[in-house]
């Protein structure tokens, strides 16, 4: 089964296409989102509140969006989010070519577009398990991640050349973008029966939590990714790298930056055409062991296309380790239950990411940059150890489809 098996299901391919439009308009939205404030304010503080401001909504509303995505219609939540996307980018239109777009209304915007990403990666990682055969579903997700490695890579580059001709113009293209998200989330056809729209309580807002807690492979899966990206991750410190280690200008930062995306990128058609098949659970350790390899050798490198080619690794073995963490978790979960185990999964991969750049410049504070990524490629290796000896479920699974 190859994954031109996967253009037999249309409603995944609409799904697909949905998606990488939403995710090229959040891509541009958010370079113009934070070149006009920065125009507007010139403070660097402000540009960091503009991230701040999506993340705390999307994390204190992590757990109401798993119930809504188990007990409501997964691709309607979705339209409704990329509904909601789009008018904060017309509201950001008419602001603009009017002049009273202000630091005030930015932040507002970017509280509500936190509010709409909460339900829509929830309930849009819920569904796509509905839409192929579990026998697929690895090389899905393979082919989304490609779709979604190719608009994190292009969307910026494309809001930034589009800007040139004003940022209205920009949010013209992704209000655009998210109308055409949203009827290709509506178009989507699939069974299945929602559940039984019972009343929010802590016991149905922590099922999510207590289900992955009482399952050791999900739980090791999980909690693999939130520690080696936690100490892995150098992304925060590339600026620092980029001049003083490895004496390149912007051109090289951007350059670095984009390397673990096109590796991923790379890997991800590799996954889509060649699906892993046995002994998973090796390959998903051995693929963070190369991550926090590859890591180390970023942090001893001078030279800057090893430096380039050692991110390019770590990107292409993220990925494995990505594809087959998130196989693993939806296929051993029941649908009644994979919003809100998504939605707990949501939580440890911003954690990682967020609590990882600021353990990297914490630890860059104390022992220089080189040292901190150092530490953070060991610490990497210690975790694959220790997961191994720790949920040996994990390591020994055969195949991403066994029996619950």
């Amino acid at each position: 089964m190859t994954a031109s098996a996967l253009f037999a299901h249309p409603s995944f391919i609409r799904f697909w296409a949905g998606r990488l439009a939403g995710t090229m308009a959040s891509q541009m939205l958010m370079v113009a989102v934070g070149w006009q404030m920065y125009e507007l304010t010139g403070s660097a503080w402000d540009l960091g509140l503009v991230g701040l401001y999506q993340f705390v909504p999307a994390l204190a509303l992590t757990l109401v969006s798993g119930h809504v995505a188990d007990r409501y219609d997964r691709r309607r939540v979705v339209a409704a989010a990329l509904a909601l996307q789009t008018l904060a980018a017309l509201l950001l239109v008419l602001a603009t070519g009017q002049g009273w777009a202000s630091r005030s209304l930015i932040l507002g915007v970017s509280f509500g577009l936190g509010v709409a990403k909460a339900f829509q990666m929830t309930s849009q990682a819920a569904l796509a398990p509905l839409l192929v055969p579990a026998a697929l579903l690895p090389r899905a997700l393979a082919f989304n991640s490609a779709g979604m490695q190719v608009a994190i890579i292009g969307g910026p580059a494309l809001g930034g050349l589009i800007y040139a001709l004003g940022a209205a113009v920009v949010y013209a293209v992704c209000a655009a973008l998210f109308v055409a998200g949203t009827v290709l989330m509506l178009s989507v056809r699939h069974e299945h029966a929602p559940g039984p729209r019972a009343p929010v309580t802590l016991d149905t807002l922590f099922a999510g939590v207590r289900f992955i807690w009482q399952r050791p492979a999900v739980l090791g899966a999980i909690s693999l990714d939130l520690f080696a990206v936690l100490l892995g991750g150098a992304t925060a410190l590339l600026p620092i790298f980029a001049r003083d280690i490895l004496h390149v200008g912007p051109w090289g930062l951007g350059l670095l930056r984009g390397a673990p995306a096109v590796g991923a990128l790379v890997m991800s058609v590799v996954l889509a055409r060649w699906a892993i098949q046995r002994r998973v659970g090796h390959v998903l350790f051995a693929s963070v062991a190369v991550y926090g390899i590859a890591t180390l050798v970023f942090g001893v490198s001078t030279v800057f296309w090893l430096s380039f080619a050692a991110l390019f690794v770590a990107g292409a073995a993220d990925m494995v380790s990505v594809v087959i963490r998130q196989s693993l978790v939806q296929l051993d979960t029941p649908d009644e239950m994979r919003g809100r185990v998504s939605a707990v999964n949501s939580v440890f991969i911003g954690a990682s990411n967020q609590l990882g750049e600021f353990e990297s410049g914490a630890t860059a504070a104390l022992l220089g940059p080189v040292g901190s990524v150092l530490l953070g490629g060991a610490g990497t290796l210690l975790v694959v150890v220790l997961w191994m000896r720790w949920f040996p479920q994990l390591a020994q699974r055969q195949q991403l489809t066994e029996a619950r």
